[in-house]
């Protein structure tokens, strides 16, 4: 049983997350405005694009971290309907049915949390949320060291790093990527970025004195946008804190003053649906960092 942990009392004020998550089979359950979470332990899309296999074992891992965090919202609830699976190499029918998954979770109302896997899953959740809201402008807010805007492959197909290209071949790209790294990312990308549209603030950027700056870039594409999903990779953090990842990031950003503060921000628009964390490796963390780290960015949306 992963959802457990310290027993303080059975009242509300006493409870924790475990208590108020129910895990369910039948989406018909969901209620508007309830938050369901669904995990994707599939790293196959990390696999195709040469990384370091293992993410496909997180979800069950951030669930644990997550479990005993307290309630702090007194109407709290969630559903789990627990993970999408690729035993079979078939990424695409895994995206397939999280897709299907999260349109069920959207076209009730409810907020949809997922829990990855590697970054393959940003395709699958974003066209459940296209599937479900076929003329709304959906904005995308990706925290990453990457673009992951790679055209696939012949002989290979999508990847952890190709969801943004791909989304780009169906939509205006209303997007926005924080944390971009000078470093993990070719002339290529960038230039493929300028190409799409694809607006970005550097790592440098993040600093406190430079908050009004990121505050204006998030604000604008909000008003841009009907609906908002974020998206984030824990390799954007900094390798000691966040040591188990799938292409780790010595001098990634921290998860300091400034970063919550644009991190809140974000979490506290009224049109973020949608929000998932992607590629913890646990066979790569120490002390489980990094998966606590994730569970506390998704906590954060919970309880915000």
């Amino acid at each position: 049983m992963i959802w457990q942990g310290r027993l303080d009392g059975e009242e509300p004020l006493y409870h924790r997350l475990f208590q108020r998550v129910q895990e369910a089979e039948n989406h018909d359950l969901i209620i508007t405005n309830d938050f369901v979470l669904h995990g994707f332990a599939v790293d196959e899309g990390v696999i195709r694009n040469k990384g370091r296999e293992g993410a496909k074992d997180a979800p069950d891992l951030i669930r644990k971290n997550m479990a005993n965090f307290p309630v702090i919202m007194p109407d709290f609830s969630m559903l789990d309907f627990g993970n999408v699976t690729c035993d079979d190499g078939d990424l695409e029918q895994a995206q397939q049915k999280l897709s299907e998954n999260v349109s069920k979770v959207m076209a009730k109302g409810a907020r949809s949390l997922v829990l990855g896997g590697g970054h393959e899953v940003t395709f699958a959740h974003y066209s459940g949320i296209r599937n479900a809201f076929p003329d709304k402008k959906i904005g995308i807010i990706n925290i990453d060291a990457h673009f992951d805007n790679r055209r696939p492959e012949d002989g290979v197909g999508a990847t952890s790093g190709t969801g943004f290209w791909q989304i780009a071949q169906e939509q205006n790209n209303h997007t926005l990527h924080i944390g971009i790294q000078r470093n993990s990312n070719t002339l290529k990308l960038f230039d493929t970025a300028h190409q799409l549209g694809m607006k970005y603030i550097l790592a440098d950027e993040l600093f406190f004195e430079n908050l009004p700056s990121v505050y204006e870039r998030i604000d604008e594409l909000l008003e841009m946008v009907d609906i908002l999903y974020l998206t984030i990779c824990m390799d954007v953090f900094n390798t000691s804190i966040a040591p188990g990842v799938s292409a780790a990031a010595y001098n990634g950003i921290f998860a300091d003053a400034a970063f919550m503060h644009f991190y809140k921000h974000i979490l506290k628009s009224e049109k973020l649906v949608a929000l998932d964390v992607a590629e913890v490796n646990p066979q790569f963390d120490i002390q489980e960092r990094t998966a606590r780290l994730a569970a506390s960015l998704a906590n954060e949306w919970l309880m915000i």
